[in-house]
């Protein structure tokens, strides 16, 4: 009878996957649970055993073919079905010879039974990576062959699979062989035949023993167009695991994109705050009384910025595939902390207010990332950003820019440093007011000249603090 191989169900996400490598060919004998061909999802690489024993009449996909969960991939005709053929091909038996008493009695020989061949073919024999221990053999003498999982496992550990025993079928390393190794290892002992472990009075007994016999692990540099994957995460007692917010999986993603796909390119300004730190303690108790809430440097950073942005308008640009966009509107985002991340509401025509409006707008932003209440439109529409991690341990960073924006700053710590100033036209070391303001842009677009003088200009006019409130 035929039997059909299919695609299987290899978790709940996963709709479809991919033939990579035939391990078997039309004609081979096979065996239940013997490896049939290897498969790839989004979610692992695998390969498909065989449902029963028997003869491949049919491989229904090509390497490299992508198939939906069900399809079928190949046929098998089962070892009964095979049998059964043969016996009906087989001519009748003789009718056995009359007895006569010149001839003794004599038995018709039984029929011998069909040839019918009980063990699978030798195993079509996969390239192994070098790095793996190519020169590795079964004890048949047949080369090692390794799945994709377990040569996964190898890279990302380091390990020389020729050292690893296998459990499969002739030998065959599983994945359960490599973790059952790593722990070997990990314990500080020797692996064991057949994958049994030393003992632990073996291990604490004889511990230099162990470590002078224990199989090398070798340092695997990854093949070349390999995508590194981080070793799976292997519970340990006191770790607490925390999932990720729908929040955080979205920050994660648009990082990871934004350092993809746009060339970062860093410039560092050191900036003189001391005379606007002087107008702001001029100013810092009225406003306080006025306004309710405290006069910070952050608006004039950001008015600062705003007017750099208007010097400089290729600044204030998106990319957009192979296009860019200068706006015209200028729509600040200005970072803060949040609960469950980092979030950016933004100052929609940061042009059109006075410093005094812009710590208006800030505090009132500030206040709904604090109570959550922060609506779609606060965070939509950027066209820059200025980041202010915090006052204390913070010298300078390069943030991460926000896409699809093209430039983002950040201010570091403010703090009182001696420095080098001219006095009459002459030198002289003096007690300032000191903050590296760091700028990351995308070089897709925006060359280290505009960079460095929009940088330079932003710098300037803090240090002059032309302001008003």
């Amino acid at each position: 009878m035929s039997l059909e191989v299919t695609m299987p169900q290899m978790g709940e996400s996963v709709v479809e996957g991919t033939v990579t490598r035939w391990l078997v060919k039309v004609g081979d004998r096979v065996t239940e649970d013997q490896p049939l061909c290897e498969i790839s999802t989004d979610k692992v690489d695998t390969e498909i055993p065989s449902p029963a024993s028997g003869v491949i009449a049919e491989l229904l996909a090509a390497e490299g073919q992508t198939l939906p969960i069900g399809s079928k991939i190949a046929v098998i005709e089962t070892a009964a079905a095979a049998t059964a053929d043969v016996r009906a091909a087989a001519p009748a038996p003789a009718p056995p010879p009359r007895r006569t008493t010149a001839t003794p009695p004599q038995t018709a020989a039984a029929e011998p039974p069909p040839a019918v061949d009980a063990g699978p073919a030798a195993p079509v024999a996969a390239p192994v990576r070098p790095s793996m221990g190519a020169a590795a053999r079964a004890t048949n003498g047949a080369p090692r062959r390794y799945s994709p999982v377990v040569l996964r496992m190898a890279e990302e550990h380091g390990i020389d699979l020729s050292a690893v025993p296998g459990t499969g079928i002739g030998g065959r390393v599983s994945k359960r062989d490599v973790e059952r190794y790593l722990e070997t290892l990990r314990a500080g002992g020797q692996a064991g035949r057949a994958g049994q472990t030393a003992p632990a009075s073996a291990v604490n007994g004889a511990a230099g023993a162990a470590a002078s016999a224990a199989p090398p692990v070798a340092s695997v540099p990854p093949a070349t167009g390999a995508i590194f994957r981080p070793p799976v995460y292997q519970p340990r007692e006191g770790d607490t695991v925390e999932p990720f917010t729908r929040r955080r999986k979205l920050i994660a993603e648009h990082m990871v994109f934004s350092k993809t796909h746009a060339p970062h390119v860093g410039t560092v300004a050191e900036v003189d705050l001391t005379r606007l730190s002087a107008l702001r303690d001029r100013h810092k108790a009225a406003f306080q009384a006025r306004e309710g809430f405290a006069l910070t440097l952050l608006p004039f950073a950001v008015m600062a910025t705003v007017r750099a942005l208007k010097e400089f308008p290729r600044m204030n640009a998106a990319v957009a595939g192979d296009a860019m966009i200068i706006r015209r509107e200028i729509n600040l985002g200005v970072a803060m902390d949040a609960a469950e991340g980092l979030v950016v509401p933004v100052i929609k025509g940061a042009d059109t207010f006075t410093v005094t409006g812009l710590a208006r707008e800030i505090e009132r932003l500030r206040r709904k990332v604090q109570d959550g209440s922060l609506s779609a439109d606060d965070l939509a529409g950027g066209s820059f950003t200025l980041s202010n991690p915090g006052r204390e341990g913070n010298l300078y960073g390069f943030a991460i820019i926000n896409q699809p924006q093209v430039g983002i700053l950040r201010m570091g710590e403010v703090k009182r440093r001696p420095v080098v100033i001219e006095v009459d036209g002459a030198e002289a070391l003096a007690i300032r007011t000191m903050m590296y303001l760091a700028l990351s842009y995308d070089h897709r677009v925006i060359d280290g000249v505009l960079g460095n003088r929009f940088l330079y200009r932003t710098a300037r006019l803090l240090e002059e603090a032309d302001f008003e409130l």
